[in-house]
């Protein structure tokens, strides 16, 4: 089937070239970090981790987020993700090698990859979340191609692939989970010292996943004819929308406890994000933008008028995305380091090379998504 990933319209070499490009600057900018190192980023001894961390921890929600129409399928039999599910996990695929780009460059230098691997730790949350995401993406791959391969000869899916399908299900509630224990484990940071943090990640996740995967379905409607049915998009953006509601709700607890306790170490993050902190505020526009458009996706998702009509629920899903993508992103990673734990300020700025490097390994997994779906609309044309 891979063949089909070579045939197509000029759109679509065009699209992929333009991907390449942006791999190719991405990878030229890695190169001048591999040569002078984490110091062209604009980290520091206060703020170590940034832009690179935020999308690794936004994208390994958007990948988790497949269990969303995988378990409704298999588990409860919903039909209509019948054409749904293999984008799903096709989708996984790609924001899982995202999110293993994203650590591999925020580790600065490659050989310290090895690090991981020569000396496992089982203490080392980093070992484990290791192999949760690479265990997670051989799977969906996996399962992905071979419900593909079978629907391509007609015949019925797989035997064997059904019960990966059930050790998927856990997995993708597994490797969010572990994600999250990355930073509530670190007592010194109050901010994300909660035991709300994986709960809040999970419904992030079921949200801005789904977001993504119903712009795509929309996106490929439009430009290949590969339509997934209305009513399973509509049921996708359900699915969002209950997880955004939770979300919204999260927030806002967190935000109770923070304030009404003001617990001075737990309520500073809060105010430099918000409001700033002693003349500090570079911050509070994304937050502030985050969260006006999470409150207008959220109005547009919740009422059907304007969440049956396509063009709006395009726009209801980009807003959400963008909006979970500054709240969990930058928003969540950056204010756990400011103030420091000695009072501290230090403003963190994504220099251009960092910016760079995450343009080009955004353009790594769309170039992963954009060929394992054109395999997918080459199969399914056919019938």
């Amino acid at each position: 089937m891979i063949e089909k990933a070579f045939s197509g319209s000029r759109s679509y070499w065009s699209w992929l070239a333009f991907l390449l490009v942006v791999i190719g600057v991405g990878f030229l900018s890695y190169l001048h970090q591999w040569n002078l190192g984490l110091s062209v980023t604009g980290l520091s001894r206060n703020v170590s981790w940034g832009l690179y961390i935020a999308n690794f921890t936004f994208f390994v929600g958007v990948a988790a987020s497949a269990v969303m129409v995988v378990l409704p399928y298999y588990l409860h039999h919903t039909r209509e993700f019948g054409k749904m599910t293999v984008l799903g996990e096709f989708l996984a695929v790609g924001a899982v090698i995202m999110s293993v780009l994203f650590i591999f460059v925020d580790l600065g230098q490659p050989a310290r990859v090895l690090n991981v691997l020569l000396y496992p730790s089982p203490r080392s949350l980093l070992f484990w979340d290791m192999i949760v995401l690479n265990g997670y993406l051989f799977l969906n791959l996996l399962i992905g191609w071979a419900s593909l391969d079978a629907e391509h000869k007609g015949e019925p899916p797989v035997r064997w692939a059904k019960p990966l399908v059930y050790v998927s299900i856990p997995w993708a509630i597994s490797i969010h989970t572990v994600t999250a224990f990355i930073y509530s484990g670190l007592g010194a940071r109050p901010f994300w010292l909660t035991a709300l943090l994986a709960p809040r990640f999970l419904a992030s996740a079921f949200a801005s996943g789904p977001a993504l995967l119903i712009m795509i379905s929309l996106i490929l409607k439009r430009f290949s004819g590969l339509d997934a049915g209305k009513e399973a998009v509509q049921k996708v953006a359900q699915i969002a929308t209950y997880a955004l509601a939770i979300t919204i709700f999260f927030l806002l607890v967190e935000l109770f406890t923070v304030f009404y306790s003001s617990v001075p170490e737990h309520k500073e993050h809060f105010e430099y994000l918000l409001f700033g902190l002693s003349g500090h505020s570079s911050l509070v526009p994304w937050t502030w933008s985050s969260l006006t458009l999470i409150g207008i996706a959220f109005i547009l998702l919740l009422n059907p008028a304007t969440r049956k009509r396509e063009p709006i629920l395009f726009v209801s899903c980009l807003a959400a995305f963008v909006a979970i993508w500054i709240d969990k992103g930058l928003g969540l990673i950056v204010p756990g380091f400011i103030p420091s734990p000695l009072g501290e300020i230090t403003t963190y700025v994504p220099t251009l090379p960092e910016t760079l490097i995450t343009a080009g390994i955004w353009a790594c997994g769309f170039l992963v998504i954009s060929v394992l779906y054109k395999v997918v609309v080459g199969v399914r044309s056919e019938k």
